[in-house]
């Protein structure tokens, strides 16, 4: 049956205007974007069959124009208009921490980095740095590949952060292989790089965590403070 013939409270685009885009499933969202289906399915059917193919919202949008094209019925304008509305979610909240302190509202940070480094397939090491009142002043993938102690280097992040005039940063890196547990190189690098940081006054306010949707904080463990010291 197409979305046409359901009953209007039930159409994702009406539910949409009558109650708001948060009262949607991630399927209806999907579906809102692909506008159509394939013959025999819905949008509706499209999106589910993408979400169960992919497994997430994320995984959709980190897919390769060739792993996306293999859906019947998504072809390279869809990939292109998913980057586009992936891309512009990015610059939204990057905006959004600029405007304001950052721990006014720490879920935009944790959706932000998400965004940022949940679907890569690689190791990268980002930086936050924020002025005195806490708001950002820049982000930076300074590092990737394989992260430990012996390739972030100190160095290269105390020099960005002099060159932004950082008062205060945020660190973070991701977890490709899914766990967004803190090994004991992490808190050794966050030692590590606090210190070098103290020298030159500039603070490290926390350390994060991504593995695909989920985020660890070290300041909320407890990781941060003067244990690492």
């Amino acid at each position: 049956m197409a979305i046409t013939d359901w009953p209007a409270a039930e159409r994702p685009r009406e539910k949409l205007i009558e109650l708001g885009a948060q009262a949607l499933s991630d399927a209806e969202l999907l579906a809102i974007f692909l506008r159509v289906g394939v013959v025999g399915k819905s949008a509706v059917d499209l999106a589910r069959d993408l979400l169960h193919q992919f497994g997430s919202l994320n995984a959709i949008f980190a897919a390769s124009e060739h792993d996306l094209s293999q859906v019947h019925g998504i072809g390279s304008s869809k990939y292109v208009q998913l980057q586009a509305i992936f891309e512009m979610s990015r610059r939204a909240l990057n905006e959004q921490l600029q405007q304001r302190d950052v721990f006014s509202s720490p879920q935009q940070v944790r959706d932000y980095l998400v965004l940022k480094l949940g679907t890569l397939t690689k190791e990268v090491f980002l930086v936050l740095f924020l002025d005195a009142q806490n708001r950002l002043i820049a982000s930076e993938e300074l590092f990737s590949g394989t992260l430990t102690q012996t390739s972030v280097y100190p160095r290269e992040v105390v020099k960005r952060a002099l060159h932004h005039n950082a008062a205060s940063l945020i660190l973070a890196h991701n977890h490709p292989s899914g766990s967004a547990q803190a090994s004991s190189a992490d808190e050794l690098l966050t030692k590590q790089l606090k210190q070098a940081l103290g020298l030159v006054d500039v603070r490290v306010l926390d350390h994060f965590i991504v593995a695909g949707n989920q985020t660890l904080s070290f300041a909320e463990k407890g990781l941060i403070g003067d244990r690492l010291l």
